[in-house]
């Protein structure tokens, strides 16, 4: 199913009409695996109505990947397609082929095209200068490997300075999930993106004729299961040493987010494990969360930082399967019962709040809360704990949120602790605490109670429920 993306397609499209640099393109677009790349490209490509090749390079010989290359540019049987002793020569012939003529071309995996003869890019290079950047010709250079394709786009690269274009493609917004499982309550599809996230080839997997938990048993769980394959393929496919980043993930899958906590569960020394650690930052798998209350001038140096997994379907998978793989597939009830027992919280702890803080960063951008927010995060320190804090530095303002995944309405301790206690706890830890504005927000599945509400609205605070939530987020 192709759904969403219509901020990507106006990018693309948008190609197509330039004339600076010139109506030639030389385009990166890149994201981790399954997050439908090919599968944009090559709905843009049709509805475009420009002529277009698409070709995914594989792990073979170079001169094989150059045949298949012309092959499909000419539409002939790889048979008559002739064999080009290297890729200046293959980018001479399809310049001519193409010459003024309008036309998209998609490389695919581009990495396994580098792997296999280090003079591609150089080629590639060479072709630009030569050839394309006078023509007609829209090149998108797309690839998995996250940190290969960034790696383009620096000085040593051979196409630094020629890429006009470059879009890192995230996974799929939540509003999405409603067109992939349009039967669903909103709380099941939290709960869905608190196990699939929006990455869209999960999303086909997963059947919406079966509520979560069976999704679990029959589908994830399942004897042969991509989702049980996956966390260990995406890593052989992108670092070398896959065992040490396991044993980091699942550290921090199950708990451990300090640099010392990991290194004592992995048993990784700390010298070791920054490193594993900031290559699974680069690969968009980890991410290293600072207090919201920590000062811009502190916040490249603050010790105070932990280690999340950014990956929804990653927290899921080290939460709750990889510590019984060995009993996979053949006792999936071990798996089951955990995740009847503890699936609420994770729900609650992952997903929910990072909704509320999308929905806080979304709403301040469209000038419909009383701050812009420039940091917007959750803050911890010895005294508090608050999941949403939304930091206006330069004006002084906080809006400090609230979450409540549990079932029933909030009541008004809830309200009480946050507006007394909490907000008081991180004035006192603020810079000129006294001098700061606060705002409110209680974040719900359910609601609150008559007298919740009353006390938040006193305070000019908002109730933010979970229908609210759904409606409103893009």
């Amino acid at each position: 199913m192709f759904t969403d993306r219509q901020r990507e397609l106006a990018y693309l499209n948008e190609l197509l009409t330039r004339r600076r640099p010139g109506p030639a393109q030389l385009v990166l677009l890149y994201g981790r695996r399954r997050v439908g790349k090919t599968a944009l490209l090559m709905e843009w490509a049709g509805r475009s109505k420009v002529d277009h090749t698409y070709w995914a390079a594989e792990k073979e010989p170079a001169d094989l990947q150059r045949r298949k290359l012309y092959a499909r540019i000419q539409n002939l049987p790889l048979r008559q397609a002739p064999l080009f002793d290297n890729w200046a020569e293959l980018w001479d012939a399809v310049a001519a082929i193409i010459g003024d003529r309008r036309h998209i071309l998609i490389l695919d995996e581009l990495p396994y095209a580098a792997e296999s003869d280090p003079a591609t890019l150089s080629a590639l290079q060479h072709a630009w200068d030569a050839h394309f950047q006078h023509s007609n010709l829209v090149i998108i250079l797309c690839g998995s490997q996250v940190k290969v394709m960034e790696s383009l786009q620096t000085h040593q690269s051979p196409l630094f300075g020629r890429l006009t274009g470059q879009w890192y493609l995230d996974p799929l917004p939540f509003s999405a999930l409603r067109e992939f499982f349009p039967d669903w309550l909103a709380e099941e599809r939290v709960a869905l993106y608190a196990v699939a996230g929006g990455v869209p080839a999960y999303l086909n997997w997963l059947d919406p004729a079966l509520n979560l938990t069976n999704n679990v048993r029959r589908i994830i769980l399942s004897e042969g299961s991509m989702f049980l394959a996956e966390p260990t393929f995406l890593l052989y496919d992108e670092v070398r040493e896959p065992q040490s980043y396991l044993a980091t993930l699942k550290a921090i899958g199950l708990g451990h987010h300090t640099l010392s906590d990991i290194s004592n569960y992995a048993l990784i020394a700390t010298s070791h494990l920054s490193v594993y650690l900031q290559r699974l930052q680069d690969l968009k798998l980890v991410e290293r969360r600072l207090p919201a209350g920590t000062a811009p001038a502190k916040r490249r140096s603050s010790r105070l930082g932990r280690y999340h997994l950014a990956d929804p379907y990653f927290r899921f998978y080290f939460r709750f399967i990889a510590p019984f793989h060995e009993y996979l597939p053949f006792d999936t009830e071990r798996v089951l019962d955990r995740v009847r027992l503890e699936l609420r919280g994770f729900v609650g702890a992952t997903a929910f709040e990072d909704l509320t803080r999308r929905w806080v960063v979304e709403r301040g951008a469209a000038g419909e809360l009383p701050l812009r927010p420039t940091i917007t995060a959750a803050h911890w320190s010895r005294k508090v704990q608050i999941d949403v804090a939304a930091v206006d530095w330069e004006n002084r303002q906080l809006l400090l949120g609230e979450c409540k995944w549990g079932e029933g309405r909030v009541d008004r301790s809830v309200v009480r602790d946050l507006i007394d206690r909490k907000a008081t706890a991180l004035r006192q830890e603020l810079p000129d605490g006294e001098a700061w504005r606060f705002h409110y927000a209680v974040f719900s599945r359910e609601g609150l109670t008559p007298a919740a509400a009353a006390d938040l609205r006193a305070q000019g605070g908002l109730d933010v429920s979970l229908a609210r939530l759904d409606a409103e987020l893009s």
